[in-house]
């Protein structure tokens, strides 16, 4: 009978598989979609109000993840047997034996669910955003949104040293990148979908809508004059909105009122700015240099973060206050409460917080754990402010004010010397307390730790590991643009070359009436010798006709100017155009053969990395239009021109583009062709030229009258 049961089961399953195909496949239900995204697509015309109302829309969105996240992280803390101190020196986690081993549990069970299924959840999640933005037009998997907040609660939840913070931006971002692909939104809007669901979650947890659009715009997208923060705004004020419903209107943190006592303090603040910084580029480097060890180390990825956690957990065994988000104890030390110590006592035993938590934070997340790492930065700073304010308390008692208010400034300090975000981390705290007096010292701080910390070091928690990928990020576009552009692709090879016996009589003349004020020095068989400039020879002229005879141009060029080979990158010309400072450096056959066979300026440098980042942003511009198409049909971009995605013909394969000569043929263009990298189904962008070669598998872009390239399909 269970057999019969299970054959009529599997008949029934089938069947019905096999209808949904069939009306799947149907011409109604393509019809149906077809006209459904062409709807989309003609409602996204009023650009301004599809993007208030998607902003309105992923603000919701964005704050139910962070308060989902919030209870998975609750749920996995109950499966854990795991409960935070309720106040500092309290012991009231279980035994030693839990302590030391839940960590590694749950390092564990997050490495097999991201060596399986994500490994970009490691970590904070908050670079690969940013990296997300600057490099890939906002695109992130829809996978993240599952895996970052099973991972993370995981992570969290079993007492590993992270913040909860990172993972709600990612998921956040997630949530945003996953909508705008669905509605196949430009690349523009997409990172404003993504920088959407960013700010939504950061005010979420904070309660901070202000502070949540800020993190967005100076973190994620980072540029300040960014056009898209009005969506961002609302994202934020909608998901705070939805946060104080569920979640009450309550600030994270139990925040005491702040007092300045005297104005003298405010040195003391600016000492807590320069603690801040130190305490931020050690945690950078101990972070960093931490995950290099971990990935030295010969085991499977997926059990490195249990191995971290075995040693977070031995931590805990004596000091269980350094496990989880730490939250418990920075609202302690906000209460000044210490039950079990006193004083300078007290002050020493959060002194001695300060290593241990960035030691554990670095185990946790070095070794492949998954969360953030600003409520460590929060937990750091507010332990050091409690400390130092103990400190001065003791010292000065009748001047300065209680601890709790130098805690409260170091938070906001450690923050922004470790994020590079000042203007964040000075509206995180101000909205945290709701007090015009707490502004003056906590600018004073912020500045001095982000001053400090960048002079120290130049990348911020999160772009330190961009750089260490080789990807420098400057005012969210990625310089590095430029080591895809090669110096053949922009040289101008009508160089101006001078031979180095020439008189600098005859010199001044080729340099002034020339196409250009500069020139390359040559031998006799047109060898690289150096460079020589208008300016170089303005000294020479009130005695050109005395010194003919004597002064030639190789007397008076620049013999240590650099010189580049076709094959060099762009990257490489600025970095020796800021060295030289020469406008225009000569390109030479190669190393072995010094023969000048053009130039490259600083000009000309500029133009191909804007005509780089325009083709890149026309790119993604014309693939969010050709997704609306169905079967290769053909989509109206502009009026008269359509575009449409179509797989390369069988005939077309291994063939060039000047063989092929489509514009000729067919009256039609190839803007771009998408070729399939690896096994994770990313594309890879090529800007067609005469040469490209097509391959198996390459989606071509077409651009043409509706009529031609239906000719072609």
């Amino acid at each position: 009978m269970t057999d019969n049961l299970f054959k009529k089961k599997e008949f029934t399953v089938q069947f019905l598989k096999k209808t949904f195909r069939k009306i799947s496949d149907s011409l109604l239900l393509k019809n149906l979609k077809f006209k459904i995204l062409k709807e989309i697509s003609r409602a996204r015309e009023q650009e301004h109000v599809f993007l208030i109302l998607s902003a309105i829309f992923l603000g919701v969105l964005g704050a139910y993840g962070a308060i989902g996240f919030r209870f998975s992280i609750h749920f996995t803390e109950e499966m854990f047997n795991y409960s935070h101190p309720a106040q500092i020196f309290s012991f009231q986690i279980p035994t030693w034996f839990l302590r030391m081993f839940m960590p590694a549990a749950g390092g564990l069970l997050t490495g097999i669910l991201i060596y399986k299924l994500s490994p970009e959840v490691m970590g904070s999640g908050i670079p690969e955003v940013i990296e997300s933005v600057a490099r890939k037009g906002g695109i992130i998997r829809m996978r993240v949104l599952i895996t970052k907040a099973l991972a993370a609660a995981i992570t969290i939840g079993s007492g590993g040293s992270a913040g909860r913070e990172g993972p709600i931006v990612h998921i956040g971002a997630a949530i945003g990148s996953s909508i705008g692909q669905i509605f196949k939104v430009s690349v523009k809007n997409l990172r404003t979908f993504v920088a959407c669901g960013t700010s939504a979650g950061i005010a979420a947890t904070f309660n901070a809508p202000i502070a949540g659009a800020l993190f967005a715009i100076e973190v994620v997208i980072g540029d300040m004059r960014a056009s898209s923060m009005s969506p961002v705004v609302i994202s934020s004020v909608v998901a705070t909105v939805i946060s104080r419903y569920f979640l009450g209107d309550f600030p994270a943190f139990e925040v005491p009122p702040f007092v300045i006592l005297n104005s003298k303090e405010l040195v003391l603040y600016a000492v807590v700015g320069v603690l801040a910084a130190l305490i931020a580029v050690s945690f950078i480097k101990v972070l960093y240099f931490t995950n290099s060890i971990f990935l030295k180390i010969n085991l499977p990825l997926w059990l490195k973060p249990a191995l971290g956690g075995l040693s977070v957990g031995l931590i805990a065994i004596f000091v269980p206050e350094i496990m989880g988000v730490g939250y418990e104890t920075i609202n302690s030390t906000l209460a000044q409460h210490a039950s079990a110590a006193t004083g300078l006592a007290a002050g020493l035993f959060l002194l001695m917080l300060i290593p241990l938590k960035l030691f554990a934070t670095s185990l946790t997340l070095g070794s492949g754990g998954s969360g953030g790492v600003f409520a460590p930065s929060l937990f750091m700073g507010a332990v050091l402010g409690g400390a130092f304010g103990k400190f001065v308390n003791f010292l000065f008692p009748l001047w300065t004010a209680p601890s709790s208010a130098y805690a409260l400034v170091g938070m906001g300090a450690v923050v922004s010397a470790t994020t590079h975000a000042p203007i964040t981390a000075i509206l995180i705290i101000f909205e945290l307390t709701n007090n015009y007096q707490i502004i003056p010292p906590l600018m004073l701080a912020c500045v001095i730790g982000v001053l400090l910390a960048s002079y120290i070091k130049e990348d911020s928690i999160y772009t330190e590991k961009l750089s260490k990928k080789g990807i420098h990020l400057k005012k969210g576009r990625d310089v590095n643009l430029l080591r895809s552009i090669k110096v053949s692709s922009v040289m101008d090879e009508k160089v101006q070359l001078v031979q180095s016996g020439l008189p600098v009589s005859k010199l001044f003349p080729v340099l002034l009436n020339g196409k250009s004020p500069n020139a390359v020095v040559v031998d006799r068989d047109n060898r690289y010798l150096g460079t020589v400039e208008l300016s170089d020879v303005r000294e020479s002229l009130p005695h050109s006709d005395e010194l003919a005879a004597f002064v030639v141009a190789l007397d008076v060029a620049d013999t240590t100017t650099p010189f580049v080979t076709p094959d060099n990158t762009l990257d490489i010309v600025m970095r020796l155009l800021g060295r030289s400072k020469r406008g225009e450096l000569p390109v030479v056959l190669n190393k072995d053969d010094l023969t000048v066979i053009g130039a490259v300026t600083r000009s000309s440098l500029i133009d191909a990395y804007n005509d780089r980042l325009s083709k890149e942003d026309l790119a993604e511009s014309f693939k969010s239009h050709a997704n609306f198409a169905m079967d290769g049909e053909p989509v109206e971009i502009l009026q008269g021109i359509f575009i449409s995605q179509i797989e390369t013909p069988n005939h077309f394969t291994g063939k060039k583009l000047k063989e092929l000569n489509l514009r000729k043929k067919y009256n039609i263009e190839i803007v771009l062709v998408l070729r399939e990298l690896g096994d994770e189904g990313e594309n890879s962008e090529i800007f067609p030229s005469a040469d490209t070669i097509l391959n198996e598998g390459d989606k071509i872009l077409l651009m043409g009258n509706q009529r031609d390239i239906k000719k072609l399909l």
